[in-house]
């Protein structure tokens, strides 16, 4: 039976499990040379893997303009080719680059730049409309904001989108596009270390659907990552920009961190699982709008990922003792 979910209020169906294609990008930065990537990518491997997960019943690939200023868009287009309508490709704008110098170099609230941007996108993803078209600006002004969702609505009408998004972890801004018609989700943080309960009651009430970034806390949960392990250059993990969670000064994981994976393995790898389709296995269980889009990098993440889906998500005993172990976890730092 396939495992799929719905996006809010559009009636579009997708895999309970999406994509996410930032990774796949490559290395980019900002004008300060922060690394904005995960390192080096192989776009061969990149095509193999989004095929592969097409294979595996996996509908729903997530990208932005951003990432790897066009890259990850141009690659995307080029894996999907003739089946582009087999699955539904969502994208982002807001911000501004140079793909000639792989660098972000500002970002552009205005309605007039969504158009260009949303055009640009149509050309690199060879596609004729974005099935879900999102604000890639957490922060952005909630009254500029209103003025950018009317906007996306002229973009349904005319053809070019389906349905549109906010991508923020402020569930006061996502209420904002929430107000539109054919507003259909919000993107924000969540995985089994990091809940959003605010956010999915927003989502629960406006009937949105919660698209997950961060599902395995930027591979945290995967297990593949130690204490003191360094990573590359280009990989921002590397130097971790305030908002990264999890990875300390960059010199790899930070042990707490580590030590709340570990508390977790147990549960989260029962029934077969590997640990990272448990962290997913997790998200389907917080709630029935949850649609975790994991990154890849190479056709075995790719199975390993969409391999969740056969497993379907946690009991109600098993979400209930993850609760009660981070709970203790959390009352032992409190009173350390």
């Amino acid at each position: 039976m396939e495992f799929t979910r719905t996006l809010g209020r559009s009636g579009i169906q997708v895999s309970a499990l999406g994509f996410g294609c930032w990774a796949i990008g490559g290395e980019w930065q900002d004008r300060d040379g922060q690394p904005l990537g995960w390192g080096k990518v192989d776009d061969e491997e990149s095509v193999r893997a989004i095929r592969r997960a097409l294979d595996l019943g996996v509908t729903f690939f997530d990208t932005a303009d951003v990432y790897g200023t066009g890259h990850s868009e141009l690659v995307l287009g080029r894996a999907l080719g003739r089946r582009r309508d087999d699955v539904v490709v969502a994208t982002k704008w807001g911000n501004l680059f140079d793909p000639g110098t792989r660098t972000l170099t500002g970002s552009d609230d205005s309605p007039e730049h969504l158009r260009r941007a949303l055009t640009a996108s149509l050309r690199r993803l060879g596609t004729d409309h974005v099935d879900l078209y999102q604000l890639h600006i957490a922060d952005a002004d909630p009254g500029r904001a209103a003025r950018l969702r009317d906007a996306c609505e002229e973009l349904v009408a005319e053809g070019l989108i389906r349905a549109y998004a906010w991508s923020t972890d402020d569930p006061a801004r996502a209420a904002v596009f929430a107000e539109g018609p054919h507003c259909a989700a919000v993107q924000h943080a969540l995985n089994v270390l990091d809940d959003a309960p605010e956010m999915l009651q927003l989502c629960e009430e406006a009937d949105l659907a919660s698209v997950n970034r961060s599902p395995l806390a930027m591979g945290l949960l995967t297990g593949k990552h130690r204490s003191g392990r360094p990573l590359e250059a280009g990989d921002i993990r590397s130097r971790p920009p305030a908002w990264l969670r999890g990875f300390g000064d960059g010199r790899g994981a930070d042990p707490e961190w580590l030590a709340r994976v570990d508390a977790l393995r147990d549960v989260l790898t029962s029934g077969g699982r590997t640990l990272a389709q448990g962290a997913l296995a997790w998200l389907w269980g917080r709630s029935p709008r949850t649609v975790p889009i994991p990154g890849f990098r190479s056709v075995a993440q790719a199975e390993e990922n969409a391999g969740a889906l056969a497993k379907g998500p946690l009991t109600g005993q098993q979400m209930a003792e993850v609760e009660h172990i981070l709970q203790r976890k959390r009352q032992e730092t409190g009173a350390a």
